[in-house]
């Protein structure tokens, strides 16, 4: 029986519609190698298949955003869904053949290896649009593995970076089975590595102007939370510097009224630094799906929004226009309406990371840690903290909740426990889940397992 690892369909890309300035995506399709390599166009419609794959509901068309949520959930949020997929992961009692952790590392790695092929195909793109063509591969490439390093292995936080085992870094286009596809797992300490080469490269050379693609921004942004993740503050600092700066001198603001204005729109708003591109005819969005309910579309309402959440809130704070009741519990309204955009980075996200790690190095590199804090609080209505009154200065812990509320619900909960050395309380029980406990750490998927020798289990899974 032929064995699979990463290697994917190639698929046939996508349409701009001027019109719109929406991406239309056509059906995925097998193509000939030979063909989709052969000329400029076939590359970079290669490359626009490579999209199709992360605006996946398996990544980030809205179930990367789910698992981080259901792993974080630290009784704030409850599962009530019937999907066994996603109360596994809110239990902590993930099965090494859950078909949602078996598809996402599936279509990573077909993202991945789409982006592999147009990067060994860049000799026939245009000179001109090739720097663009190849940082857009890069950034793919580079924001898979973060993704994927960040669910299936333990976090670099944990320590023993360069022997904990992290994903396989394929690094070349996979054309055929052969026995080298049996690739083993790298070190966490070396996936790191290859997304920050990946990464790097593509932010140096990104225009800041391509459309809801790739920019060099949002490569900045993927920067900035992979050094967070690393705890490299300064630079984190300074890549979150550098995306706030960009984007503004690109048209890019706080949105300066209501905070959920920035949310539910039919297009990206001035905020939106990159957002997957969701309407009737590419309507996948298991945000919409799971957190909704059928008066606007979705299931049954899966994910309900507990007290101990609402009680984080000051009072006055406008993010609280947020939840409603609905279906007998308390709902989030950031993922309410059908056929609208799934955000992956805001610029408020670049402001409190700003804040953060200036306040950790001591610096104020493009504004001062309360000076991004107050931001922030300002445009929700809340009291500013005064830069002259010493017992009203933000302590690092004020400015990681307000990063918490002001993300909330939207895929960071598990990722920033973990940086931060944080733990999570289990549903019933008076267990707490450190942050390095392997129950907050996916399984391999059992397929892959089974179809390549190379792979070790992670703990706990057996194997």
């Amino acid at each position: 029986m032929k064995k699979h690892i990463a290697s994917g369909l190639m698929v046939l890309a996508v349409l701009f519609s001027s019109c719109d300035n929406e991406l239309s995506l056509t059906p995925q399709q097998s193509i000939d190698q030979e063909l989709a390599l052969n000329t400029d166009a076939n590359v970079k419609s290669v490359l626009l298949g490579a999209y199709s794959e992360i605006r996946n509901v398996n990544l980030y068309g809205g179930r990367l955003h789910l698992y981080s949520e259901m792993l974080g959930a630290n009784r704030e949020v409850r599962w009530e869904g019937t999907f066994n997929q996603p109360r596994e992961m809110f239990n902590k009692t993930i099965f090494v053949n859950n078909s949602f952790v078996e598809g996402t590392w599936a279509a990573a790695y077909r993202a991945i290896n789409v982006s592999n092929n147009v990067l060994s195909a860049l000799n026939i793109v245009n000179e001109e649009d090739r720097p663009r063509v190849e940082g857009e591969a890069l950034f793919i490439r580079g924001s898979m593995y973060f993704e994927l390093i960040k669910l299936y292995a333990l976090p670099y936080a944990a320590g023993n970076t360069g022997t904990n085992l992290g994903v396989p870094l394929v690094l070349e286009p996979t054309r055929a089975i052969v026995e080298t596809s049996f690739v083993s797992r790298n070190t966490v300490e070396e996936v790191y590595q290859q997304i920050l080469t990946d990464l790097r490269r593509a932010e140096s050379i990104l225009p800041p102007v391509n459309g809801f693609l790739a920019r060099s921004y949002v490569a900045s942004a993927q920067l900035s939370r992979v050094y967070l993740q690393m705890e490299r503050y300064a630079e984190a600092r300074d890549a979150a510097n550098r995306a706030i700066e960009v984007a503004l001198a690109n048209g890019k603001s706080l949105i300066g009224t209501a905070y959920m204005d920035a949310f539910n729109n039919d297009a990206d708003t001035n905020e939106d630094l990159f957002t997957i591109q969701v309407n009737p005819q590419d309507a996948d969005n298991d945000m919409f799906l799971f957190y909704s309910l059928p008066e606007f579309g979705a299931r049954g309402g899966d994910v309900a929004i507990l007290q101990a959440h609402l009680n984080l809130y000051e009072s006055g704070d406008e993010r609280l226009t947020q939840f409603f009741t609905a279906a007998g519990e308390l709902r989030t309204a950031k993922w309410r309406d059908q056929f609208k955009n799934v955000k992956v980075f805001r610029l408020s996200e670049m402001y409190l990371t700003r804040a953060e790690t200036n306040f950790r190095e001591g610096t104020a590199v493009g504004s001062t840690p309360i000076g991004d804090l107050n931001r922030i609080r300002r445009r929700v209505k809340l009291p500013e903290f005064n830069p002259l009154s010493t017992p009203t200065l933000p302590t690092l812990a004020d400015i990681l909740k307000e990063r918490k509320l002001e993300l909330a619900h939207e895929g960071q909960a598990i990722h920033d426990i973990k940086r931060t050395k944080g733990s999570v309380l289990d549903n019933i029980s008076i267990t707490v889940f450190a942050f390095d406990d392997p129950r907050l750490v996916f399984p391999i998927p059992q397929r892959e397992i089974d179809a390549n020798p190379n792979l070790v289990q992670n703990p706990g899974y057996g194997g």
